[in-house]
């Protein structure tokens, strides 16, 4: 039997490799995408790591979210397509269109390829960016239902980028979409175990604290979910029926702030103790510095901000069972530790 095709944008990203590697033990034949064929072995590094050396049904392939090139080629005879890439938050730029424009122009991109090879169902990789920004004085759980309001004063222009691409996506689905199906996916911060020393922008923050680059941290709270419990939604949102039409919010329901997972590192891992930080930064002090540090600016941008989420549909609608804040921030302690990303004082 023939087994089905699955394409994965962005093959070497945390997110995509983990739903990678959750595809192939399913059994799924999966074609992914790369900018660069040079990161090909880092994919088939991260697989081994997690635990498949069997690559027979994978395809590593080129294509670029900037350039319509080889995407028809891509998606030829794929059931479904996993659009996980996206361009990284660039924490400095001069103009916000330079993150804001590639990311919807490659939604749109990705879409037209796979409406136009028969897909049945896109899976898009959005954010809780595009659910909670622009929204100051909330006090109760973000769902769903739940736009980040990209016109509000102070938003990032990552949020922007965002909210304007899952938006387009949604759009394109409506007037273009000839009966295809999209779902969305939208992690909070995403923890759980790294496969490889190229990690992502969403584990620096671990880093940072296990190498003692933090003295004090700003005040900023925050959902987690482990990354592999948010490869397991993406596949439950590209086979269920009810998922389609649907977009998820991938949280635990937990918040936590930065200080308490520098507490949870400390009790868990009391050899890196030392290094890490007992403190919080005062707001306005975080603000007057992304002003001399434009990096800064999207923290700043967050800092003192409600960040209550619920994970309610996911749970009810697709039976989704994610693991603890807690489990997910230590994984992504212990993979570093274990492939020599940081070590002990």
């Amino acid at each position: 039997m023939t087994k089905r095709v699955v394409v994965v944008t962005g093959g070497s990203g945390f997110i995509a490799s983990q739903i990678i590697l959750q595809l192939l033990q399913q059994g799924y034949a999966v074609r992914t995408t790369v900018r660069s064929l040079q990161k090909a072995d880092l994919i088939r590094q991260m697989l081994a790591t997690g635990g498949v050396t069997d690559l027979t049904d994978l395809e590593v392939t080129t294509a670029d979210l900037t350039s319509d090139a080889n995407w028809s080629t891509v998606m030829r005879g794929a059931t479904y397509a996993i659009h996980v890439a996206s361009p990284t938050p660039n924490r400095v730029f001069k103009d916000e269109n330079d993150m804001i424009r590639p990311a919807v122009a490659g939604v749109r991109r990705v879409l037209t390829a796979a409406r136009d090879a028969g897909v049945k169902r896109v899976v898009l990789t959005s954010a809780y960016g595009a659910i909670f920004a622009g929204h100051p004085h909330r006090t109760t759980p973000y769902t769903e239902r739940d736009w980040s309001d990209v016109t509000a004063k102070g938003v990032h222009a990552y949020q922007k980028s965002k909210t304007l691409a899952e938006q387009a996506a949604w759009a394109f689905i409506k007037r273009e979409g000839h009966g295809m199906e999209l779902a969305a996916v939208n992690p909070v911060g995403v923890m759980g175990p790294v496969l490889a020393d190229d990690y992502s922008h969403s584990n620096v923050q671990i880093y940072q604290l296990l190498t003692g680059q933090l003295k004090a941290v700003p005040h900023v709270d925050s959902g987690y979910v482990d990354v592999r419990d948010v490869a397991s939604l993406h596949l439950l949102a590209m086979t269920a029926p009810e998922a389609a039409g649907e977009r998820f919010l991938a949280t635990t329901g937990e918040t936590l702030s930065m200080l308490d997972v520098a507490t949870l590192l400390r009790q868990a891992f009391p050899a890196f103790a030392t290094r890490l930080p007992t403190r919080t930064i005062p707001n306005a002090v975080v603000k007057a510095a992304a002003w001399i540090k434009p990096e800064l600016k999207m923290i700043a941008s967050i800092v003192g901000t409600y960040a209550g989420t619920s994970n309610a549909k996911a749970v009810k609608l697709l039976g989704w069972q994610p693991r603890s804040a807690q489990t997910a921030i230590l994984a992504t302690a212990q993979s570093m530790i274990d492939l020599g990303i940081v070590t002990a004082p």
